[in-house]
């Protein structure tokens, strides 16, 4: 009886711990995490219709600064090295439908460090070929950098986008 009920408790708990660290971000509203400047901002407004139903379309468009004098960084030491938490910033619409391929969450993550790898190996023939590829060496957020991303977000008509953010780090 005990773990059923932990195990019906568990995922209410690791819910709420996940929405507890979010905050409420509006229409121009700059909101400082961690030492990252989030803003967010709506660029444009349009109706629309979509299965007998209508709809609110709006363009949004999210940025995050690093105001700390603290860099982030993710140095790869293999590759192919698989990353996935070069994630900053969550904004998530709670109120999009995500209707006709739209978007729900913003993520911004980290910039991408390319470096040009050369190598030689033999083709078909024997005869030896020199070639330069591009491979992510890093993912880096430097203080003063700023990370943009735009996104499209349907909510039900007459609603504004209700967006939260949290940071990922």
């Amino acid at each position: 009886m005990k773990n059923l009920t932990f195990l019906l408790l568990f995922p209410i708990a690791v819910f709420a711990g996940i929405n507890i660290h979010a905050q409420k971000i509006s229409d121009g509203q700059t909101i400082d995490i961690n030492g990252m400047a989030v803003t967010f901002n709506i660029l444009n407004k349009e109706s629309v219709e979509a299965g007998g139903k209508s709809y609110d379309r709006y363009k949004v468009s999210a940025s995050v600064k690093n105001t700390s004098d603290k860099a982030f960084n993710i140095r790869l030491s293999a590759f192919p090295q698989i990353v996935s938490n070069i994630g900053l910033v969550e904004l998530d619409c709670i109120n999009a439908t995500g209707a006709r391929l739209t978007s729900k969450k913003i993520e911004l993550k980290m910039k991408a460090q390319m470096i040009n790898v050369t190598y030689s190996a033999y083709d078909k023939s024997g005869k030896l070929i020199t070639s330069t590829i591009p491979v992510t060496g890093s993912y880096y957020f430097d203080p003063g950098d700023t990370i943009n991303d735009n996104a499209i977000f349907i909510v039900p008509q007459g609603e504004k986008p209700d967006v939260s953010v949290r940071s990922m780090k």
